[in-house]
């Protein structure tokens, strides 16, 4: 029998309940204190939303989603699935540990956030080399680094939009405006070069591209900037639906293209904050869904880790390459 490939499916983290939401600040802050405004601040945030994050039961399904398509080509399951989080249980060293005792000896990680950034994707890699060294083991991994021009990504968001524009007789749709968005990291990544603002925005344009949108009919924005004193990319969104409005913009549809999940940053940062703003403006603003488990977007990522495993040559037992 071949030799199993791991499969490290990996995202952020988040509270199950409101008496987690210390904790996960704690980790958040690296153990640097947080103020009680920011603690109720942030509590009110997830008690608006039901008291806890799905983000881990929505992991759940996409990952067993990508590894059903990965093993649905095989003889027999070649792919070996594990989950990690990021600031929260199931850490992602923990995870690493599992898979040195289960004896996986190489893998592929991925994480659930297209675009590349070292405030980012590289914190993930670099749990990964904490988990390998704290658990004194070795795994041969290869990562999925970005994806955010993945023909399957931009086909899944274009059908999000499309989606939201449909929201409105199509004698309307004309005057709909298509904001795109992502969490915003500190400006500081700019001096860099880092390539997180760069990919963001070709995703946005391919997605525009894709649905046939006018460079009039969509803008960019940022949201979900970080409480720290240094600046944060901008506009943040709620400054740039009342900058839309004075422009004589009223009906909106909201594409995160940096989330692929429904979390507090989508279902309080658009769907309550967004809104209250977007109403106070006489705007109609409409989020369609997130990507979630979405069958486009997981034969995607499922593509993505098998040509990973084909690249590193840990296919070549099995023949060609699956479509």
């Amino acid at each position: 029998m071949p030799e199993p490939i791991g499969v490290l499916i990996m995202a952020y983290g988040g509270p199950n309940s409101l008496e987690e939401i210390p904790g996960y600040l704690a980790d958040i802050r690296n153990g640097r204190p947080t103020t009680p405004e920011v603690l109720e601040e942030i509590t009110h945030n997830y008690r608006r939303i039901g008291g806890r994050s799905p983000l881990l039961e929505i992991t759940r399904r996409q990952a067993d989603a990508i590894l059903e398509v990965l093993n649905a080509s095989e003889a027999s399951p070649r792919f070996k699935g594990y989950l990690g989080m990021r600031h929260w249980a199931p850490w992602i060293e923990e995870t690493v540990g599992r898979m040195i005792e289960d004896g996986i000896r190489r893998a592929v990680s991925l994480v659930l956030a297209p675009h590349f950034s070292q405030l980012s994707i590289a914190k993930y890699h670099q749990k990964i080399a904490d988990g390998l060294a704290m658990y004194r083991g070795h795994i041969d991994f290869v990562h999925v680094e970005s994806y955010h021009d993945a023909p399957g990504l931009i086909e899944a968001l274009a059908r999000r939009v499309e989606e939201g524009l449909h929201r409105w007789p199509k004698p309307e749709r004309e005057t709909v405006h298509v904001v795109f968005s992502a969490h915003s990291l500190p400006v500081r990544i700019l001096q860099t070069g880092d390539p997180y603002d760069r990919q963001l925005r070709e995703t946005a344009r391919l997605v525009a591209g894709r649905v046939g949108l006018p460079e009039a009919r969509w803008s960019w924005s940022y949201q979900s900037a970080g409480r720290s004193p240094e600046p944060w990319l901008g506009p943040q969104l709620e400054e740039h639906l009342p900058e839309l409005a004075a422009r004589g913009i009223r009906n909106v549809v909201s594409v995160p293209v940096g989330f692929v999940s429904d979390h507090v940053e989508i279902l309080y940062d658009i769907d309550i904050q967004a809104q209250e703003v977007a109403r106070e403006h006489g705007m109609r603003l409409e989020r369609p869904p997130a990507l979630n488990d979405d069958p486009v977007f997981i034969r995607q990522l499922a593509e993505l880790v098998r040509e990973k495993a084909a690249a590193a040559g840990w296919l070549a037992e099995t023949g060609a390459v699956a479509p």
